[in-house]
């Protein structure tokens, strides 16, 4: 039973399906729901730390099971979005109503969608970095595939990396520098490929035109179906969907910096360059995407088998705990400044 624990990611979308059917002031129902009471719960669950044996990395390498709790976030995310879409098109809503239920479906795209094709974009079987890709539709951030597999993991913890927020940054200037700088980091790594490949910059493998071309279309579709409102309504879902991805880049390697060696080369990256969370209900619900650490030294490793490493700085509180906090700099600072060793702090 415990191989379903990763069921509970499934709850933001129930909630937001509920959200939606329901209406009114429930419409803000997930927003509760992801940063008010799943923080209340991180506080009362305990942390785990332990790591899996030998025996059991192996056992859970060998079940489907895991792969497919992530491949079923695909209709699920697609399911929410439509059935939000047709809602708002359809119902006579209030201005406030309209506005929780973009929070509710943005929700669901950053977490189910966004967080999902993260993990799904380092395997290596291009059925799953499809699905991964088709995840980051519709919040507009398919270069993101590009960006932070070839450069996020080369550049993390660098002055060089978009996603890397520095110390004394606010959450609020983050957004907008790391948003920008990947885009234009994501539209210069796929000119390095092509010339690697020697191919000119408007060649059909040019993905980044694609990826353009694609979000057009989704846009179209949206519009030709649902009018000018479903059209308002998907890009302010996608922008919710991608300001999340951008809340949580921003406390993943909040002021840490790998220090450059004698020979002015950074040191390679290590457990102690992404913050790492042991809290039980963002683990579950983020599909240990709170191990971040670990991720960062073995990036090929699957969610189910990421590990703790002692020498890994800790944060305080689980990621939907510090989301939250991330909103109030001060007391962001206050918490967060000395935690980050002494000798990062540029």
């Amino acid at each position: 039973m415990k191989d379903l624990k990763y069921l509970a990611a499934f709850s933001i979308p129930i909630v937001a399906f509920l959200s939606i059917y329901f209406k009114g002031i429930w419409s803000f129902s997930t927003l509760v729901f992801v940063f008010v009471l799943l923080p209340v719960l991180e506080h009362l669950v305990s942390t785990d730390t332990s790591n899996l044996d030998e025996t059991e990395i192996d056992n859970n390498l060998k079940k489907k099971i895991f792969d497919w709790l992530l491949y079923l976030n695909l209709p699920i995310v697609y399911g929410v979005l439509f059935y939000g879409l047709s809602e708002v098109v359809s119902s006579s809503l209030e201005t406030y109503e309209f506005i929780g239920l973009v929070f509710s479906v943005g929700i669901v795209l950053g977490v189910n969608g966004i967080n999902v094709a993260h993990e799904l974009g380092h395997r290596q079987a291009s059925k799953e970095r499809f699905i991964g890709k088709a995840l980051l539709l519709p919040s507009f951030y398919m270069h993101f595939y590009i960006e932070h597999n070839f450069g996020h993991h080369l550049h993390a913890a660098t002055p060089e990396d978009p996603a890397t927020a520095r110390y004394n940054q606010t959450v609020y200037s983050f957004w907008f520098t790391s948003t920008i700088r990947q885009y234009i980091s994501a539209w210069d790594i796929q000119k390095k490929l092509l010339k690697n490949y020697k191919l000119t910059f408007f060649s059909k493998h040019n993905d980044m035109f694609w990826y353009l071309i694609i979000q057009a279309i989704y846009l179209l579709i949206v519009f030709s179906i649902f009018g000018l409102t479903g059209l308002l309504f998907a890009i302010l879902t996608g922008i919710v969907g991608f300001i999340l991805l951008e809340t949580v880049n921003y406390i993943e390697h909040y002021g840490l910096l790998r220090l450059k060696k004698s020979s002015g080369r950074y040191e390679r990256v290590r457990e102690i360059h992404s913050w790492n969370s042991n809290h039980v209900i963002g683990r579950i619900v983020l599909y240990e995407l709170t191990r971040h650490s670990d991720h960062h030294f073995k990036s090929s490793k699957k969610y189910q088998i990421l590990d703790c490493h002692d020498e890994s700085p800790q944060m305080p509180f689980g990621y939907p705990t510090s989301m939250v906090l991330s909103l109030f700099p001060p007391l962001w600072f206050k918490i967060m400044n000395k935690r980050v060793p002494k000798e990062m702090i540029v």
